[in-house]
């Protein structure tokens, strides 16, 4: 399981050291792919496989199926750390997720997310206000 909040810089090649935690976790290779609300997702092999077969199921006559299967899909790229536990990101994800400089990476239980640290500061600011509102809405779903 992933978890915790690690503040990262991403350098001018485009590497970004995960944190050792995070890296344990994901083995040789794992599945980076565009994320919602611009920041990318990271996932371990056999989850994303889940996530794959969930996305098979799809109805490929609905429009909306086939854009979000296209959106994961085309941006995904498997990756690997090398010996310093530096991961190359491709440039295409970096530009979805406006990676520059400083980034937060982010465990969220089966998925890793890579954060701009602006775009993650201020995602934070916009979503504290109306924590206890959603806590409230999960309260009714169970949790």
């Amino acid at each position: 399981m992933f978890m915790g909040e690690y503040l990262h810089a991403i350098d001018n090649k485009g590497r970004l050291i995960l944190p050792a935690k995070f890296r344990e976790e994901l083995e040789d290779t794992f599945i980076a792919t565009k994320g919602l609300d611009n920041c990318l997702f990271v996932y371990t092999r056999s989850e994303w496989a889940i996530l794959e077969e969930k996305l098979k199921k799809l109805p490929l006559a609905k429009p909306e199926a086939r854009a979000f299967v296209r959106f994961f899909f085309s941006g995904a790229a498997e990756l690997e750390c090398d010996k310093q536990g530096r991961v190359l990101v491709p440039p295409n994800l970096r530009e979805h997720a406006k990676l520059d400089k400083d980034v937060v990476v982010i465990g969220v239980s089966t998925r890793i997310e890579i954060w701009d640290k602006a775009a993650w500061d201020e995602y934070n600011r916009q979503i504290s206000p109306t924590v206890a509102a959603i806590a409230e809405t999960m309260a009714d779903l169970g949790i």
